[in-house]
């Protein structure tokens, strides 16, 4: 979408347009702002357009828009000098909640000790161990990672999630786009096929660079991760990657991150079965509340 200024009689007629490609053709959809419209004045009129150009942008309401843009600048205005304390603090805590969404059995304080001291408890699998070091390298590499999403971020994410942990069949997965068919446990639905996963992630990445700059960064981020999960592009790790993306999506627009907490695991997976239905707003709300919750600013 753009805004398209025609003039005419010496005045300044503003209109919302969006192209929409059907086939080899272009249509142009326009909605009509006003006419000499101020700067704040056409802002207003820009964001009521866009609902009715797109019906994604309707999952926010005023009031929650709002929010988030008191978030955003109080997020803006955290010191630089309390990062590493910061930064310590939401790892521990989105590290350990990612994992045990996935049955991780590490508590918060053991993931604690392995993450930033080296401890490793007694009785817990070199697997588990390494699904935690492997955390902090995924994300470590996610906020170094100045550029935007492919397919090659998207796999070397999930490549560093999985180091050392996938069996030995399936060590030759790790990285790329699945091979084999993934079934998921306790889920109503069967992901689709190799060959059509491997279209729809294309289709999905070739819709995050036509709405990034269209939709809220909230919205953006809870569209891309639902498809995403309901894709489950590799054979394992997709949970902890998608998290991960739907994080840098969040961070890439100046938003703090969010930690999805184990204990609301069975909201999250009824969100995300909502999302697959076609009613995304669930979602929405759910990771709303989450960043008004949100306690540590990363």
């Amino acid at each position: 979408m753009y805004t398209e200024i025609q003039k005419r009689n010496n005045k300044n007629y503003y209109y919302l347009v969006k192209s929409i490609r059907k086939g080899e053709k272009i249509k142009k959809i326009r909605k009509f702002l006003g006419v000499n419209l101020s700067k704040k004045e056409l802002l207003e009129k820009e964001s009521e357009a866009k609902i009715f150009l797109d019906p994604l942008n309707s999952l926010l309401n005023k009031d929650e828009l709002k929010e988030l843009n008191s978030i955003k600048e109080k997020y803006s205005k955290i010191s630089d000098k309390t990062f590493e304390n910061r930064y310590e603090s939401f790892l521990a805590r989105f590290t350990y909640d990612s994992n045990a969404i996935e049955g991780n059995t590490l508590s918060l304080k053991e993931t604690s000790y392995i993450l930033f001291d080296g401890r490793t408890p007694e009785g817990k699998s070199l697997r588990e161990i390494n699904e935690v070091l492997n955390h902090k390298k995924a994300f470590d590499f996610m906020l170094e990672y100045k550029k935007d999403i492919t397919k090659i971020f998207i796999c070397k994410l999930q490549s560093l999630i999985v180091a050392n942990t996938l069996k030995k069949d399936l060590e030759s997965q790790a990285g790329r786009y699945r091979d084999l068919q993934v079934y998921i446990r306790g889920a109503n639905f069967v992901p689709p096929n190799p060959k059509e996963a491997k279209k729809e992630m294309k289709t999905l990445l070739f819709w995050y660079s036509k709405n990034k700059n269209q939709l809220h960064p909230l919205i953006l981020a809870a569209y891309f991760h639902a498809a995403f999960e309901s894709i489950h592009p590799f054979v394992d790790g997709n949970g902890r990657t998608g998290r991960l993306l739907l994080n840098f999506i969040l961070h890439k627009y100046e938003f703090p991150m969010i930690n999805l907490p184990n204990s609301k695991r069975l909201s999250y997976y009824e969100c995300l079965e909502e999302s697959r239905k076609g009613d995304l707003r669930k979602f929405v709300k759910f990771l709303f509340d989450l960043i008004k919750e949100t306690e540590i600013y990363v």
